[in-house]
């Protein structure tokens, strides 16, 4: 894979967590197959000297986003869990800068810029454009992606880079992203 990253740009890899892995709490089938391809970006952005976020949910026990508190989700992603933790073979660079989401209590946070400071980050970094990949695309990388968007950043969704949970779900969410301005490499 050769992007062509430039100053102005930050790669944002979302949640590619063990949970949302093949023998994952919330698993999706193909999952850890966005790895390699992650890997590759970052290795890239490295060298271009792209700064690089990574996020990860990283709920409190008990969340509120979980099935035993009424919620959509099963528990997943809880803090200092082994599902919590980064894919083994996702090679975060030391410089990564990390987002903790889904930590409150009394709400889930399925984007990476929901108050999470990432916008001001990015603006005192002086991003232009964003690039986002990552785990699982119609739920967190649509919201990443479509906040990017609304916050007026050029934002391009990798689609080798990601994965779905439900194939027509996940094409509701691209025509979405699409309708919002995203572009798709």
């Amino acid at each position: 894979m050769n992007l062509t990253f430039e100053q102005g740009d930050a790669l944002i890899v979302v949640d590619v967590q063990n949970d949302f892995c093949p023998g994952g709490k919330l698993a999706l089938d193909e999952g850890d197959e966005v790895v390699p391809v992650i890997n590759a970006m970052m290795a890239q952005a490295r060298q271009a000297d792209i700064p690089i976020f990574a996020s990860r949910d990283w709920h409190p026990r008990h969340h509120v986003s979980f099935d035993e508190r009424g919620g959509p989700w099963p528990e997943h992603c809880v803090q200092d869990t082994e599902g919590a933790e980064f894919h083994p073979e996702l090679s975060l660079p030391s410089e990564t800068r990390l987002i903790s989401k889904g930590a409150r209590f009394d709400v889930d946070q399925y984007s990476a810029f929901d108050k999470t400071g990432l916008t001001s980050e990015l603006v005192h970094l002086d991003i232009r454009r964003v690039w986002v990949v990552g785990l699982a695309l119609e739920v967190c990388v649509k919201a990443t992606a479509l906040d990017a968007a609304n916050n007026n950043y050029e934002t391009i969704l990798v689609k080798d880079g990601t994965r779905f949970i439900d194939k027509a779900d996940a094409e509701k969410a691209y025509s979405e992203l699409e309708a919002a301005g995203v572009t798709f490499n």
